[in-house]
């Protein structure tokens, strides 16, 4: 069931506008709309050149904005394309001065347009839709299409942190990374369980881990193998 539209909502998204980046779309076909690419400087925006970690469906903010406070060093953009929610976040970092988020209204597909190739150091994937019905396969975020766009935007010692609280979608994750070129650690089946310390639980996460185990995941991009050379030989007497 889709939430009401909020009351005032165009207006409570432009007074975002300090912290939030709503693009309008001449294009709205991805694969041609990212040939004209339009970056956001995030050198002006942060006025520093943190690194930078990015959030894709980030909700109503509880991870991003938890993040950011812990982390004052790192830039943090946060994308999410339903305006009810992103509203709510946005609001939550103004009303807490938190300076080191941007938000972007926007589908995961075009983020190559506004987002130049290897300026994200870490992803999070945090409880996305499942899509459970095999019609919409294409819509989930570790879809092939999807680990392309990742692989564009990561840094190359860049990695993706999934969390979710469906098994059947964390098992295709499972094989969908490996199927495209993705290494995988710290697999936990049990995230509350599992004695993680520094685990930021999203609003979503507080209402679904009574109904069953988080599961999680760590992905990195597989590396060629190490080639060494000769600098001199020495003969053995």
């Amino acid at each position: 069931m889709r939430d009401r539209r909020k009351k005032h909502l165009p207006e409570r998204l432009e007074a975002c506008r300090e912290v939030l980046f709503m693009p309008e779309y001449d294009d709205r076909n991805f694969s041609t709309a990212i040939l004209k690419p339009e970056y956001i400087d995030l050198r002006a925006y942060f006025g520093n050149d943190n690194p930078v970690m990015l959030e894709i469906g980030c909700g109503k903010g509880t991870f991003v904005c938890e993040s950011a406070k812990r982390n004052p060093d790192v830039n943090y953009i946060a994308v999410e394309k339903v305006g009810n929610v992103i509203v709510m976040a946005c609001e939550k970092i103004l009303r807490e001065n938190i300076k080191n988020v941007l938000f972007i209204k926007c589908d995961a597909h075009m983020l190559p347009k506004y987002l130049k190739d290897g300026s994200v150091s870490r992803m999070y994937l945090n409880f996305s839709c499942p899509y459970p019905k095999n019609r919409d396969i294409n819509r989930r975020l570790t879809y092939d299409a999807f680990l392309k766009i990742y692989d564009r935007l990561l840094t190359p010692d860049g990695e993706i942190h999934q969390k979710t609280d469906n098994m059947h979608f964390f098992e295709y994750s499972l094989e969908q990374f490996p199927k495209n070129g993705w290494r995988i650690k710290n697999i936990s089946l049990d995230l509350h369980n599992s004695g993680m310390e520094d685990n930021i639980v999203t609003e979503y996460e507080k209402r679904f881990s009574a109904l069953g185990p988080i599961y999680r995941l760590e992905a990195y991009r597989k590396r060629p193998v190490a080639t060494f050379k000769i600098i001199e030989t020495v003969d053995m007497i």
